[in-house]
């Protein structure tokens, strides 16, 4: 039996022999996806273009490749299963997939990212869906959303079938491929067709809803963290809608805005990035995720506001923070004597607003740990190769440690 299981996973991983499996009810066909059919009106700001799909260009289901762009790109809404790239993942699986997937979460305490047989169909369904097609559109979802953490473009991919555009991100949910990942905000253009698509392939059970086949089983979990964390970024960006002093730190203007308010009162949603313990007496910092070597530095020179804040405990979570957008000038250290950098100290706990989303979700784990809150997700290494001419389009984030230039440790206090 484990030999039989082990043959099946390495025909999948190899892109041969894919099982034939007999029309089920619910499952996805070329059918639903004509009635899907649709072209998008684009406003201005929107489209990033329109590309060539490289050679061989899908890696798995939420990450393909594309010609000609300066950096990679993270699929919007997206979450696919990884697929099976190495010996050792094969060697794992072949204990069956209830036991290998047991051994997987007793090395975290967070929702595991491995791979999975689903997560070969995914990228089995993405080569059928990118079939015959030579040139993909790419769009985005907000005009100031431009680039992630990790400077990659935010995208959506649309292919064009019998003469229309056809959004690939929702159909691949709605064939059961991948969950609708809104655990970084909503959709703002296409959050009801991810909802719907989603609600359809649960009620038909494709995929990762289908009950006793080989995917994660905490995908309950999953959706009430995610949605709980895009309830507290979308009332953020209600808030911010008619108030240009609350700032989102990933919209590209983010800097910018914020030197124009030196000396006022801001209010930033962020996740928290790094933190960095004081020492003596120099201040904790904690630093808002936005850009590689580009974060935004809260000062804490109270050790007391610090621990009442609970900030340390939204490590990866979203935050909203209130207070004046001051300036800092390095007094010679390390080389950097004169540069300036934007920061704002917290002299108050209730100036930072963190809602703890994974509490409630973590009942619903069907292991008995409890995961504490952060990313869960560990990137595909193929999708993480420096950019080429062939750019990987992937849905996924990488680990939050990164590496940091040596003068970063310096913990700056206020001018003057």
């Amino acid at each position: 039996m484990r030999l039989s299981r082990l043959a099946l996973v390495l025909a999948l991983a190899c892109g041969c022999g894919q099982p034939a499996r007999e029309a089920v009810p619910g499952r996805y066909d070329r059918q639903q996806l004509e009635r899907t059919l649709a072209d998008p009106e684009t406003p201005p700001g929107l489209r990033i273009g329109e590309f060539q799909l490289a050679n061989k260009p899908i890696v798995d289901g939420d990450t393909i490749k594309v010609v000609g762009l300066d950096a990679s790109l993270r699929l919007i809404g997206l979450d696919c299963e990884e697929t099976f790239k190495s010996d050792k993942a094969l060697r794992a699986y072949e204990v069956g997939f209830a036991e290998y997937l047991a051994n997987e979460q007793k090395k975290t305490s967070r929702p595991v990212k491995v791979p999975t047989p689903l997560g070969m169909d995914a990228k089995h369904f993405a080569e059928e869906f990118f079939d015959g097609v030579t040139t993909v559109r790419l769009e985005r979802d907000h005009p100031k959303d431009i680039r992630d953490r990790y400077n990659r473009y935010l995208a959506y991919v649309f292919a064009q079938k019998k003469g229309e555009w056809v959004n690939y991100n929702v159909e691949c949910v709605r064939a059961g491929m991948s969950p609708y990942f809104d655990k970084y905000g909503r959709s703002t253009r296409f959050h009801e067709d991810f909802v719907q698509a989603q609600r359809e392939a649960q009620a038909a059970k494709r995929g990762i809803w289908e009950p006793g086949a080989e995917h994660y089983v905490d995908y309950s979990a999953r959706l009430a963290w995610w949605s709980a964390r895009a309830e507290f970024v979308t009332a953020f960006q209600n808030d911010a809608h008619d108030n240009p002093k609350l700032i989102a730190l990933t919209h590209w203007d983010a800097l910018e805005q914020l030197e124009g308010y030196v000396g006022d009162e801001v209010e930033l949603l962020a996740t928290v990035g790094d933190i960095r313990m004081g020492k003596g007496s120099a201040p904790t910092r904690v630093m808002l995720a936005r850009r590689m070597f580009s974060d935004f530095a809260l000062v804490f020179f109270d050790d007391e506001v610090f621990a009442a804040s609970r900030i340390a405990e939204a490590k990866g979570e979203f935050v909203r923070v209130r207070g004046t957008v001051s300036e800092y000038q390095f007094k010679g250290k390390r080389g950097r004597k004169g540069e300036k950098q934007l920061q704002m100290v917290v002299s108050r706990p209730e100036q930072v607003t963190f809602v703890d989303t994974w509490s409630a979700a973590a009942a619903l784990m069907p292991a008995a740990a409890s995961p504490p809150p952060g990313d869960p997700t560990e990137p595909d290494p193929a999708a993480l190769d420096e950019p080429t001419a062939d750019t990987a389009v992937d849905s996924q984030v990488p680990p939050a440690d990164d590496a940091r230039p040596p003068e970063l440790d310096a913990a700056p206090t206020p001018a003057g």
